[in-house]
C-alpha cells in the first residue's frame, strides 16, 4: 500500500515555522490557535491508500501570501486531481462545464475560450499564477488541480481578468517514497490516451518528476481527428533549510481538425445535422506547438518573512486554417438547402518572458496580525500575425453557396491578404496588500500600478501604433469571523483591459486613442466548512464593464467611450464528503447579464452573449466498498443567446453522466464513464450566430491505470 502526506494549507505551514521563533509564554497562545484551526482544516497526517477529497482549503493563488480559501474575500471554485480523474477528463475546457457562472464559446474549434460571469475572454489563463494567455487548448496531465477564481481582480493578475481567471498548478517533483503510474483510456468513438508521470526522490535535496500524454481524437462529427503529444520535466530542489527551488519545463504539440460547427435556421441550431461537417476536409486544419519553461526560487528569511521569485520563457507557434458556415438559404421554400460558407487562414507566433517577485511578512504588532504582501512584476511579449482571406470564383467573391449535401469538400480557392502585424508589449507593475487580522474580523486591502506599453505595427495598412496605459487597481475586502469555520465576507476589486483587446496583437488609429474599458466587482457572500472535509459556499455580486466604445452622437463616424454592462448574480457551491465515501462537488449560478448603455456592438437592454440565466453543475462519487464505487454527473444549463443580435437562441439542456470504479487490485484501477446517458440533444457553446457547436451523444469511455 502507498503513503502519501495530506497536506496543509500554507498558512499552516507557516504558523508552525514561527513557533520555534516565539518566547515560550507564547507557544500557548499558539498551541490553542492551532488547536482551533484543526476544527475545520485537515491535519498534517499520514493516510494509507486512501483518496484525497474534492476539497482544496489553499487559497494562496487568490492573495499571493499564505491564506486559506475560507479567509479569502472572493467566490472560487477549485476542481481537484481526483474529480479531474473520477471525470475523465484530459482538458481544461470539458473540466470547466462543471463550474458555476463559467460558460464555454467554441473558440473557433482552436482554442480555449470562456465567459466568466459573462465576460467573454481568450486570455485569462494562468499556470501557478503567471500569464498563459496564447490562443490553444490547454491540457491537464501535468495539472494538479485547477481553480477558476471570480470577479475582477487586476491586483493579483494585472490587466483582464475582468469577470475572473483561471489558473492551474502544476504537478511538482516530490520527496518521499518514489512513485509511478501509467494510464490509459479509450472511447467508443475510437479516441484513446495514454498517460504516463514517475516522481523519483533522487536524494534528500533533489526530486525529479517526469509527465507525459500521447492522445489521438475522435468523436461523433463526420470530419474530425488529431492528435495531441505532451511531456513535463519538473525538479525541485532544496538549496539549504530555509531555500528551495523548483524548475518546470513543458512542451506541448496539438494538431486536429479544425470544426466550425453548425449554421443557424430560424433562430436557433440548425436541426438535422448534428454529425455534418461545413468545411473543407483537408483545408480545416489546426496545428499548435507550445514550449514553456518556468523556475520558481523560495527563501524563507525567518519565521515571519519570505520571498518568491518567478521567471517563466513561453514560446507559442500556431497556425490555422478553416472554411466556415455564415448561414443557410431555403431557396424561396420553407426548409434550408443550402449553406454559405467562408474562409480563412491564420498564424501567430508568439514570445512571453516574465518574472515576478514577492515579498509576503506574517507579524503582530500588539494585538493586530499582519499579512503584508509586496511585489513586483514585469514582461514582454512579442507577437507576429497573419491572416489571409479565401476568395471563391476566381477570386470574385469571398463566399461560396452549396448545398446542403455537399459542405464538407475540396473546394478551390485563392487566398488574399486580410491583417498582417507585429507588435511588443512591455509591462511593469508594482503591488501592495495588507491582510489586518483584528480577531473576529480581518481586512484586506491593496492596490497596484501598473503600466502597459503596447507598440505594433499594422502592414497591411502601413500604419505604426503606440499607446501607453497607466492604471492603479485597487481592492477592499472585509471577512467577519464569528467561528474559525465561518466567514462572510464583502469585497470590492477592479480590473482594467486595454482597447485593443484581449490579445494585444496590433492597434488601430482608433484604438491608439482611446482608455481602457473598466471593470468593477462588488461582492458578498458565506464560506462555512462543517466539518475538516466538506465546504458551502454562496455569494452575490455585481460585475460591470464600463468605458466600453459607443457611437459618438455627434459624430456618426467617431466612438466615445460611454457605452456599460453589467451582471448580477449569485452563486451556490458545496464540495467534500458530507458522509464517508461520498464525495460531492455542487454548484449553481444565477447571472442576469444586459447592455445598460448602448456600445458599438450593441444597444442599451441587449441581453449579454452566451450568459445563461441558470446554470447547476453537480459530480458526485461514492465508494461502495473499498473496491466499488459509482459515480453520476448532471449539467444543466438555460437557453442562452449565441451573439450580441439575440437572434439566435441556444436552447436549454440538461446532460446526465455516469461512472464505475472498480479497484482491481492495490495497484490496478479500472474506470467506465459515460457521457450524456440519456442521449440528450444539446448545443453547448457557439462563436457567434453561425457556428454553432452540437454536443456529443451518448458515449463511453473506458480507462486503466496502474500504480506502483
Amino acid at each position: 500500500m502507498r503513503e502519501f502526506v495530506i497536506r496543509t494549507t500554507a498558512a499552516r505551514f507557516a504558523l508552525l515555522a514561527s513557533v520555534a521563533a516565539l518566547p515560550a509564554p507564547a507557544l500557548a497562545n499558539v498551541a490553542a490557535e492551532a488547536e482551533a484551526q484543526r476544527d475545520y482544516l485537515p491535519s498534517n497526517i499520514i493516510v494509507t491508500g486512501e483518496r484525497d477529497t474534492y476539497v482544496n482549503e489553499d487559497g494562496s493563488t487568490g492573495t499571493k501570501t499564505p491564506t486559506p480559501i475560507i479567509d479569502v474575500p472572493q467566490a472560487v471554485t477549485v476542481i481537484t486531481a481526483d474529480q479531474l480523474e473520477d471525470q475523465g477528463v484530459t482538458t481544461l475546457n470539458d473540466a470547466l462545464r462543471f463550474v458555476p457562472g463559467v460558460s464555454l464559446e467554441t473558440g473557433e474549434g482552436h482554442r480555449d475560450e470562456v465567459f466568466i460571469r459573462g465576460q467573454e475572454t481568450t486570455a485569462d489563463f494562468y499556470i501557478d499564477g503567471l500569464r498563459d494567455d496564447a490562443e490553444y487548448y490547454r491540457p491537464l496531465y501535468n495539472v494538479e488541480r485547477v481553480e477558476v477564481l471570480k470577479g475582477a481582480n487586476a491586483l493579483i493578475f494585472g490587466r483582464g481578468a475582468g469577470g475572473g481567471a483561471i489558473n492551474r498548478v502544476s504537478k511538482t517533483a516530490e520527496f518521499g517514497m518514489p512513485e509511478y503510474s501509467v494510464g490509459a483510456q479509450v472511447d467508443t468513438f475510437g479516441a484513446f490516451a495514454f498517460t504516463g508521470d514517475a516522481n523519483l526522490p533522487a536524494s534528500e535535496s533533489l526530486a525529479v518528476r517526469l509527465t507525459g500524454t500521447y492522445e489521438e481524437f475522435d468523436n461523433h462529427r463526420d470530419v474530425y481527428d488529431g492528435r495531441f503529444f505532451g511531456i513535463s520535466p519538473t525538479v525541485t530542489a532544496n538549496l539549504g533549510p530555509d531555500t528551495r527551488l523548483y524548475a518546470y519545463y513543458t512542451y506541448d504539440n496539438d494538431e486536429r481538425v479544425v470544426d466550425r460547427g453548425l449554421p443557424s435556421f430560424d433562430g436557433g441550431p440548425l436541426r438535422g445535422y448534428d454529425e455534418t461537417f461545413f468545411g473543407d476536409p483537408d483545408y480545416n486544419f489546426s496545428d499548435v506547438e507550445v514550449h514553456v519553461a518556468r523556475t520558481r526560487l523560495e527563501h524563507d528569511f525567518s519565521g515571519a518573512w519570505s520571498l518568491n521569485a518567478s521567471l517563466m520563457f513561453a514560446d507559442y507557434a500556431k497556425f490555422y486554417s478553416n472554411i466556415v458556415p455564415s448561414g443557410v438559404g431555403t431557396g424561396g421554400g420553407t426548409t434550408p438547402t443550402t449553406a454559405t460558407l467562408s474562409g480563412y487562414e491564420s498564424g501567430t507566433d508568439r514570445q512571453n518572458l516574465i518574472g515576478q517577485v514577492n515579498l509576503v511578512g506574517q507579524f503582530d504588532t500588539g494585538s493586530l496580525g499582519h499579512t503584508l504582501l509586496l511585489g513586483v512584476e514585469a514582461g514582454t511579449q512579442d507577437t507576429d500575425a497573419v491572416r489571409n482571406r479565401a476568395l471563391f470564383n476566381n477570386g470574385a467573391d469571398t463566399s461560396i453557396t452549396v448545398s446542403l449535401d455537399q459542405t464538407a469538400q475540396d473546394f478551390a480557392f485563392t487566398l488574399e491578404p486580410q491583417r498582417a502585424s507585429t507588435s511588443e508589449l512591455t509591462t511593469l507593475s508594482f503591488y501592495a496588500q495588507e491582510q489586518l487580522d483584528i480577531g473576529i474580523l480581518q481586512l484586506v486591502a491593496g492596490v497596484r500600478y501598473d503600466r502597459f506599453d503596447l507598440e505594433s505595427t499594422d502592414l497591411i495598412a502601413s500604419f505604426d501604433g503606440a499607446r501607453v496605459d497607466e492604471r492603479w487597481s485597487p481592492r477592499f475586502g472585509a471577512i467577519l469571523k464569528p467561528q474559525d469555520n465561518l466567514s462572510i465576507y464583502a469585497s470590492y476589486a477592479e480590473s482594467f483591459l486595454p482597447q485593443s483587446g484581449n490579445q494585444f496583437t496590433v492597434l488601430s488609429q482608433q484604438s491608439e486613442s482611446l482608455e481602457p474599458e473598466t471593470f468593477e466587482n462588488i461582492e458578498a457572500g458565506v464560506k462555512y466548512a462543517p466539518h475538516p472535509e466538506l465546504l458551502l459556499t454562496a455569494a452575490i455580486f455585481r460585475l460591470t464593464r464600463s468605458n466600453t466604445t459607443a457611437p459618438d452622437p455627434a459624430n456618426p463616424g467617431l466612438v466615445i467611450l460611454a457605452g456599460e454592462s453589467e451582471v448580477e448574480g449569485f452563486e451556490l457551491g458545496l464540495t467534500g464528503e458530507p458522509v464517508s465515501g461520498l464525495s460531492l462537488s455542487l454548484g449553481y449560478a444565477y447571472l442576469d447579464g444586459e447592455i445598460t448603455s448602448t456600445t458599438t456592438g450593441a444597444a442599451a437592454g441587449t441581453t449579454l452573449q452566451q450568459v445563461p440565466e441558470h446554470q447547476v453543475t453537480a459530480w458526485a462519487r461514492y465508494d461502495v466498498t473499498d473496491r466499488i464505487g459509482f459515480g453520476a454527473g448532471l449539467t444543466h444549463l438555460s437557453e442562452q443567446f449565441a451573439s450580441m443580435s439575440n437572434d439566435v437562441v441556444l436552447p436549454s439542456y440538461t446532460r446526465v453522466d455516469a461512472a464505475v470504479f472498480f479497484e482491481a487490485t492495490d495497484t490496478l484501477s479500472l474506470q467506465l464513464n459515460v457521457e450524456n446517458l440519456f442521449n440528450e440533444e444539446y448545443y453547448p457553446s457557439a462563436h457567434g450566430d453561425n457556428n454553432i457547436q452540437p454536443g456529443a451523444p451518448l458515449n463511453a469511455s473506458l480507462g486503466a491505470r496502474l500504480r506502483f
